[in-house]
């Protein structure tokens, strides 16, 4: 084979594996979706749950953090480490909030070696009588 085929294939072989391993970055980075109801009364606790998913759960590549924010304000945080893991990849966290207006939530995950999905937000109502 001749050194111009050589340098070709090494250069396709090169790209590839770039290609694969960028989509293997974006796939690990730690998402989190929000679950609350639509609407509720004042007065009223709701529950407000963080499915967190992350692709890697062990010693070195885990979800390091998870926080949750109303109305601008973090009500709510999750610090982990290489020695104190999230439970699974795919894990939930909840909190109890007592509704006294429409309210914004915001919550985000991270993983200490790709980072954050971006942050989800939910939006509860007041329930009208």
């Amino acid at each position: 084979m001749d050194n111009k085929r050589l340098i070709v294939l090494y250069t396709v072989f090169v790209a590839l594996v770039l290609v694969l391993h960028v989509n293997k970055a974006f796939a690990n980075k730690a998402s989190v979706q929000i679950e609350v109801p639509e609407s509720a009364a004042v007065g009223k606790v709701i529950l407000i749950q963080l499915h967190v998913s992350h692709e890697g759960n062990n010693f070195i590549h885990y979800t390091d953090w998870v926080y949750v924010t109303i109305n601008g304000s973090e009500v709510q945080r999750w610090t982990f480490s290489n020695f104190d893991r999230p439970e699974s990849e795919n894990f939930t966290r909840t909190i109890n909030h007592t509704m006294t207006g429409p309210i914004e939530i915001t919550a985000e995950a991270d993983c200490n070696i790709h980072g954050s999905a971006g942050i989800a937000k939910k939006n509860v109502a007041i329930k009208s009588k």
